[in-house]
């Protein structure tokens, strides 16, 4: 069934029955979904997409309220993609749209949509990217992808954004281990909130340190780290100023082409994976994975070899 002509204009209207429809055909993966990524991927590749990730508690919903209002001061247009923990009971968002970023919903210039996580490691629902693209299509000019605090390395919001900020506390602990671990790999800038806190001053020559030794290539970019209490929305005119000069960096170094080629080989690989598994599985292959699962776990062949003889039939 192909896409309507009607669906894909008035999403590019910025209809938001239109943008919540084309999400909940994406989100649930149907083959309708796909055909309308395809028909709106000529539309895409202008938003700037911005990550923000850290650990729990660290403030990053309250951050992202303020760089809202901060992106609309400067007339642009922006989507949230907050990515919230899975219900067990009902695979969907638990925290939902309406309880994030209220002041904001009498903004037609503004949108906020939750997807749930389900279980995906990077912290990222399977889906985000795709649904950036619809939000790319609509000409909004920023997206935001804010995800599930789980503190561990959100490697899929490094391959999915322009820029990455990790947002820190002082009182975190341990954080600079946590970043040793990978995630100083993923942030573009660092920002410690509630940094009226004891130990800001502390964690930001710490950050500051580790960052300027870790930074080897003369030509690369040089993290900055920022402190903010978002709830006053102090810091954040730092914070707009590093985010732009980190997009003009981009720029100028290419890199916006690379982060939208590796999206491109990204999805490629995922939509032939997809279309693989889906002829793989005929009707033989699943009999002989039936049976092989009714056997004793002694009289199963290992994976590998199973996996041989499946090839081996076709």
């Amino acid at each position: 069934m192909p896409v309507s002509l009607d669906l894909i204009q008035s999403i590019q209207a910025q209809s938001k029955l239109s943008i919540s429809k084309a999400i909940s055909l994406v989100e649930n993966e149907t083959a309708l979904g796909d055909e309308l990524i395809s028909d709106l991927f000529q539309y895409t590749g202008n938003a700037f997409r911005l990550g923000i990730t850290g650990p729990p508690g660290a403030g990053k919903s309250s951050l992202t309220n303020q760089l809202i209002s901060s992106f609309r001061k400067e007339n642009k247009k922006v989507a949230i993609i907050a990515i919230d923990p899975t219900s067990p009971f009902s695979g969907g968002a638990v925290l939902g749209d309406r309880i994030r970023m209220t002041k904001h919903y009498a903004d037609s210039n503004v949108y906020v949509r939750s997807m749930a996580s389900r279980g995906s490691q990077g912290g990222l629902a399977n889906q985000a990217e795709h649904v950036g693209d619809i939000f790319d299509a609509a000409k909004y000019d920023v997206i935001i992808y804010e995800t599930v605090g789980v503190g561990q390395i959100e490697l899929d919001i490094m391959q999915t954004t322009d820029t990455v900020i990790v947002v820190l506390v002082p009182e975190s602990g341990d954080e600079i281990q946590m970043i040793k671990a990978g995630l100083m790999e993923i942030g573009n800038i660092f920002a410690i909130n509630k940094s009226d806190r004891p130990g800001a001053n502390k964690l930001s020559i710490s950050l500051q340190n580790l960052l300027t030794s870790s930074s080897i290539d003369v030509g690369s970019w040089q993290c900055p780290v920022v402190q903010t209490i978002a709830t006053e929305g102090r810091g954040l005119i730092q914070l707009m100023e590093n985010i732009t000069a980190h997009l003009k960096f981009n720029l100028k170094a290419g890199q916006h082409i690379v982060k939208n080629d590796n999206r491109y080989g990204r999805q490629l690989n995922a939509y032939l994976d997809k279309n693989f598994q889906q002829k793989f599985w005929n009707e033989k292959r699943c009999i002989l994975f039936k049976n092989e699962m009714k056997k004793n776990q002694e009289e199963r062949l290992s994976p590998f070899l199973f996996s041989k003889k499946l090839l081996n039939n076709d």
